[in-house]
């Protein structure tokens, strides 16, 4: 285990809070690069990978482009863009929408059902292996970190 203040070569913090808030963004850079490494072995990115758990929300039925986008973790990514990728690679199916002809209806395929599992198990086992916490510890970071975004 590697203490912030080594891990950021600091010994001094303005506030508790201060630390907290640089602990929380090195951390999520530590666990979203360790995923981003273990999706890419899976032939995604962690923004591909993101497309296709919403899309399975809602599989079988599709999803219009914008659905997808107001549910991603990262909201500034470009949508159109992994759609595109995801297309190309026969993940996704890409038509246009029965109900308004205006919006593209985005459908997730048997073969990105599977890429999609197959991605889930190695995800999983990361979690399982790197995130050292029990369930209740997990429970209340919760808590905190919806606290902390009280002002969103």
């Amino acid at each position: 285990m590697v203490k912030i203040e080594e891990a950021l070569k600091m010994t001094r913090f303005p506030s508790q809070k201060h630390k907290a808030s640089l602990n929380l963004m090195y951390t999520a850079w530590w666990l979203k690069t360790m995923i981003s490494q273990e999706l890419k072995s899976a032939g995604l990115t962690l923004e591909q990978y993101n497309v296709l758990r919403i899309l399975k929300g809602k599989h079988p039925q599709p999803m219009c482009v914008r659905d997808i986008g107001s549910r991603m973790i990262e909201r500034n990514s470009n949508v159109p863009r992994i759609i595109d990728r995801l297309v190309s690679k026969n993940l996704v199916n890409r038509s246009t929408s029965e109900t308004d002809k205006r919006e593209t209806a985005i459908k997730l395929t048997d073969i990105g059902l599977d890429k999609l599992l197959a991605a889930t198990k190695r995800v999983d086992r990361l979690f399982g292996e790197s995130v050292v916490m029990k369930e209740e510890e997990a429970e209340m970071l919760n808590t905190l970190l919806e606290n902390m975004r009280e002002k969103e």
